[in-house]
């Protein structure tokens, strides 16, 4: 088997599967339990870039078990790390220095968290492997997936394991050639903008007849406080400051497990201002009181971001294409008012391993699994977006205040009447890049300087992430052109990477006079949370698999 890399012909060997699953998300293990629970002679991979599964799984994270219910009834018993049940539900609107609390009696009944637990996202996906592996599910770790593989125009596998390569871009003298891993069906689970992903959807043209994608992005932290402050089940989200009446976005914080505060801030993506960065949001938010008294005495252990998908159901592209589907937030299936996807990624796991199971069990191999489409589209995950659908795009075009207000009420309408809303499907508009404003037209922002109690630096949180990239290799951020950072973005847009970006991968370095500037990319910082690739205005960079392993490593995130 070979490939064309730049100018090198690589042979590789190749593996064969009835399924591979790209991603060790709950997604892609849901899939893999799924189809050895229908036939466990099924031969079923699953790669996985971060070191070990759970390695690059961040999330808020409240669970909704409904999923996992259905994938694994007995999952109490089988000693699922689901902490912490939710004991108390709070939603403030912030202002500077005050709140007010918004009952939620007033809110639609979905919206209300008991029932639900609070846990570690990564723990429970580490957990989902090894139920996984159990049932003779074959897991790699380390092992990115780093090309697709096609036959005419089906996808039948892709390349994994692939090492050594040099800065250049061309085989260094420790390169490793990987493997083609082959499937009857390939399922795509890589999380949010995927790479391959991005592949798939642009040769078959899956989102020909969606809207917009549409992203936030997501900067966690979690924190170890002492007893005094720890309220175990206390679920609190806020709106609000430290953002405008125009700039969506919000917080969690959530008290769960050995004294854990997962802390987290969501900045919707079309934010116009360039001048503003979603990382010092957060860490301003930070030292609002009804937040900062709860992380008094506490020592912050971990952190990292990563882009949220938030489109919704008009978003949602063709799930199939010939050989494989989407899953999971590669998808688009994340309930943004609910700011939970992980019951959603479940349930879409489930039914592309029953669709897949109905095509080898009567001879078929690389089609179209239609078949999970219409599964989707008769499913209770499709109810459910369907009633949350206009809540992002009645934000984005009213503002936080009033499109909260009205998204309410067409929540409410929706829940009661079946999915009806008096605005019918509303649209999205401008995607997160085109969204972007021109420097000139806002004023920069200046924030606060962090004071190593509550809030912090950039390279200090990267720290904490335990992100490691091998500097021999290429970098996995390309600019299409590398004259656009400085030739375009910085004097129409101030070169907004610098800002957005929370890991300090992007700058722009001047010589002593202040002149000749010239942009700079530390990949090493990246803890590919992918915002670069959704925000960038120019739509300029792409962010593609580094080798397998390399990444943040998140403890307990």
């Amino acid at each position: 088997m070979s490939e064309d890399v730049g100018h090198e012909a690589i042979q590789r060997e190749a593996m064969e599967y009835d399924v591979v699953i790209v991603g060790a998300g709950p997604s892609g293990l849901a899939a893999a339990i799924r189809l050895k629970q229908l036939d466990a002679d099924l031969t079923v991979a699953v790669v996985e870039k971060g070191a070990e599964v759970g390695a690059h799984i961040l999330s808020g994270a409240v669970i909704d078990p409904k999923g996992l219910s259905e994938l694994l009834p007995n999952w109490k018993e089988l000693g699922a790390p689901l902490e912490t049940a939710v004991t108390k539900d709070i939603f403030l609107l912030l202002g500077p220095q005050g709140s007010v609390e918004l009952p939620m009696w007033a809110m639609p009944p979905f919206m209300d968290n008991h029932g639900n637990y609070i846990a570690s996202l990564g723990n429970v996906c580490r957990w989902l492997a090894g139920q996984a592996e159990a049932l003779g599910v074959e897991v790699y770790p380390g092992m990115a997936a780093s090309a697709p593989v096609f036959e005419g125009d089906t996808l039948v596998g892709v390349v994994a394991g692939e090492f050594g390569f040099g800065k250049d871009g061309k085989p260094g003298p420790n390169y490793e050639p990987g493997m083609e891993l082959r499937g009857k069906y390939v399922f795509l689970g890589e999380g949010v903008r995927g790479s391959l992903s991005k592949v798939i959807r642009k040769k078959y043209d899956l989102a020909k007849d969606c809207d917009v994608e549409k992203y936030g992005i997501g900067i966690k932290e979690l924190w170890q406080v002492p007893d005094a402050v720890f309220q175990p089940g206390l679920v609190q989200h806020t709106t609000g400051w430290p953002l405008d009446n125009n700039t969506g976005g919000g917080s969690f914080l959530y008290h769960f497990g050995d004294n854990y505060i997962s802390i987290g801030f969501v900045t919707h993506l079309n934010y116009k201002n360039p001048w503003l960065s979603p990382f010092d949001e957060f860490q301003r938010f930070k030292h609002h009181p009804e937040v900062a008294k709860y992380l008094e005495g506490g020592k912050r252990i971990a952190y990292g971001a990563r882009a949220i998908s938030e489109g919704g159901l008009q978003s949602i592209p063709k799930l199939y294409f010939p050989g494989g589907v989407l899953l999971g937030d590669s998808a688009g299936f994340v309930n943004v008012p609910r700011i939970k996807g992980s019951h959603a990624a479940i349930k879409s796991g489930i039914m592309a391993a029953e669709a897949a199971f109905e095509a080898i069990k009567a001879g078929r191999s690389g089609d179209e699994l239609s078949a999970y489409e219409d599964a989707f589209n008769h499913s209770w995950l499709k109810k459910e977006l369907h009633v949350v659908r206009n809540a992002k795009p009645m934000l984005s075009k009213f503002g936080t205040a009033l499109g909260g207000a009205i998204s309410m009420f067409d929540m409410w309408t929706a829940h009661l009447l079946g999915g009806f809303s008096f605005f019918g499907t509303m649209k999205h508009g401008k995607n997160d890049a085109d969204s972007t404003g021109a420097a000139k037209d806002y004023k920069a922002i200046v924030y606060p300087k962090p004071d190593g109690v509550l809030s912090f630096d950039k390279l200090s949180s990267v720290f904490l992430s335990s992100t490691n990239h091998d500097e021999a290799q290429p970098a996995h951020l390309h600019l299409r052109d590398p004259s656009i950072p400085i030739s375009v973005n910085l004097p129409k847009y101030g070169e907004p990477a610098r800002l957005y970006c929370p890991a300090g991968v992007y700058e722009v370095l001047y010589d002593e006079a202040g002149n000749n500037p010239k942009f700079q990319i530390n990949f090493q910082n990246c803890v590919h949370c992918k915002t670069c690739d959704i925000k960038d205005p120019s739509q300029n960079i792409d962010w593609t698999t580094p080798q397998g392993g390399d990444g943040p490593n998140y403890p307990n995130m």
